[in-house]
């Protein structure tokens, strides 16, 4: 991302920022939040612009930025700013394009503090996820949830960063050990495909506005569409399944959850049944990123990565009839 992009992202949100020519400003320069191969995100005051991945589907973005801004999800998303002048073309009000990249606008909010652990708001997450889970699928044109693709990249992203490497047969034993829905190859059953997911949650995905003390909202609907709303708890449960996050939190998360009335788990009893399979995706999916990154750095993974990707030994073990893939 070369500074002159930067500083043009930067321009957009400032006039997001102050409207009229000439308003006074006392913003401090442009501020890189993320710059990663998914998106480019630079904040600039109040404002924050987003560049979405080149190659983007301008069309999906689109249904999803009219989702954001759905009345029946104020309070659990974060809604975009308008770029203009409101339009029966939401594209036109709340995307742009800059480089050949769709750009979008958005009110900068309070992220969660990785320093303070303790305070991480599990509960608020999965209450914001059951509410989320329960609304009404606004029309047919909404597209499906991007989990299941964005696991299945993770997977090809592995094999071109490490082909043929040995080290990541586990990996890719899970993977293929997956049904075909959660591989992105099919639809996910029909009982279970229909639901309003996030399609990307973690606690980055959640800040506070207006910041530092306003309610907890969902960020980034890149991802989000129609799907099975347990794919929305998998990553928690990969990593409490792994033991990186202690049974109480996961407990408190789940409860929280079940509280709400959220759909994707039995209001009581064993959540596993529906789980399981989206917690062994996102297993694969963390573990083939950390063999991409950990190649990308020229290092070896790291304790938490090879957490991971034990992880995917042990769930390829269940399955020993599978034949190991070794090579791209």
């Amino acid at each position: 991302m070369t500074t002159a992009f930067v500083r043009a992202l930067g321009d957009l949100a400032h006039r997001a920022a102050h409207p009229p020519p000439g308003a006074a400003c006392s913003c401090p320069p442009p501020a890189v939040l993320a710059d990663r191969a998914d998106g480019t995100v630079v904040r600039r005051g109040p404002v924050v612009a987003k560049a979405h991945a080149p190659g983007t589907d301008t069309a999906a973005l689109a249904a999803r930025l009219r989702l954001a801004t759905d009345p029946a999800l104020a309070g659990t998303l974060l809604a975009p700013l308008l770029l203009c002048r409101p339009s029966p073309d939401s594209r036109a009000a709340h995307l742009t394009e800059l480089d050949g990249r769709p750009v979008t606008l958005w009110p900068h909010g309070e992220p969660v503090d990785p320093g303070d652990p303790d305070a991480a708001p599990w509960e608020e997450a999965a209450a914001l996820l059951a509410r989320l889970h329960r609304t009404a699928t606004p029309g047919p044109a909404l597209p499906a949830m991007r989990g299941p693709a964005k696991a299945a990249l993770a997977v090809a992203r592995m094999r071109t960063a490490r082909p043929g490497d040995p080290a990541t047969a586990p990996v890719l034993a899970a993977w293929r050990g997956l049904p075909g829905w959660a591989r992105g190859e099919a639809p996910p059953p029909a009982d279970r495909g229909t639901f309003l997911c996030h399609g990307d949650l973690h606690l980055g995905q959640l800040v506070r506005h207006p910041a530092p003390h306003g309610p907890w909202l969902l960020i980034d609907i890149d991802d989000a569409g129609r799907g099975d709303p347990a794919w929305d708890l998998a990553r928690p449960a990969a990593w409490y399944a792994a033991g990186l996050l202690p049974p109480e939190v996961w407990l408190r998360f789940l409860d929280a959850y079940r509280a709400e009335g959220g759909p994707a788990v039995p209001a009581d009893g064993d959540p596993w049944p529906e789980l399981d399979v989206p917690a062994r995706a996102l297993t694969v999916q963390t573990a083939a990123l950390a063999w991409v990154k950990s190649a990308a750095e020229d290092r070896v993974p790291d304790e938490v990565e090879q957490v991971m990707i034990d992880a995917c030994a042990r769930i390829a073990s269940l399955a020993p009839e599978l034949d190991v893939e070794h090579s791209s």
